[in-house]
């Protein structure tokens, strides 16, 4: 199928699966390309809102809905945890998940009212919420490719993998400063204020021998 392109920020991710069918054993795959949504990211690095994401998706139909199985490919923007330099690279991610038709959510609750109303009737009502259903003949996909491309992102990105980081004393990057980047007279801020304090001491000191010697002379 040939490659899409819908700029649509919300039905870009929404499929029609009237192409597929509910025979069990159908299969259809599309290749689409879509607008990133928001809040594709972590701390330090993320999928640019609206950057194009690439998608190659398999939807086969069960006999309870469809199980979707895909890759999505998408660029990343943050900055490196180390240095804190700007850096980009890409993601790729993978899933698969099961859409169960919306028609058998209620023949499903019914059983279970059968069954028991009270406690036993409130778990299956917890394991429902963790479930995704079909609206209709529509499956929305961004819910799946969100949980795959933020699970699949790094969480202490750099910019490469040998990154020395920063220096510890002034906060230079140490791969731009040097092997030979180094504070040998760094001093403790606790103590500057001591210091200047005896350093005023000591000119002071000076001040009056030169005083003294002045005199005697």
């Amino acid at each position: 199928m040939p490659n899409t392109r819908t700029h649509a920020p919300r039905g870009a991710l929404v499929f029609d699966m009237r192409l597929l069918g509910r025979q069990a054993g159908s299969a259809l795959t599309q290749t689409r390309t879509v607008p990133a949504p928001d809040n594709l990211r972590l701390e330090l690095i993320g999928v640019p809102v609206g950057a194009d994401v690439a998608l190659e998706i398999r939807f086969e139909a069960v006999s309870e809905g469809v199980l979707v199985t895909g890759t999505a490919i998408a660029p990343l923007a943050g900055e490196c945890a180390r240095c804190l330099a700007p850096l980009t690279s890409s993601v790729t991610a993978s899933f698969q998940e099961l859409y169960l038709y919306a028609d058998g959510r209620h023949d499903k609750h019914d059983r279970h009212d059968k069954h028991d109303r009270h406690d036993k009737h409130d778990e299956h009502e917890e394991q429902d919420d963790e479930e995704r259903y079909l609206d209709g003949d529509l499956l929305d996909l961004e819910p799946v490719l969100r949980d795959a491309v933020v699970l699949a992102l790094p969480m202490s990105p750099l910019c490469r993998e040998d990154c020395p980081g920063l220096c510890a004393e002034c906060g230079a990057p140490l791969a731009d400063a040097g092997p030979g980047h180094r504070h040998d007279e760094a001093t403790d801020p606790r103590w500057a204020a001591l210091k200047q304090l005896g350093d005023q001491a000591t000119n002071q000191m000076d001040r009056r021998a030169g005083a003294i010697d002045l005199e005697e002379g």
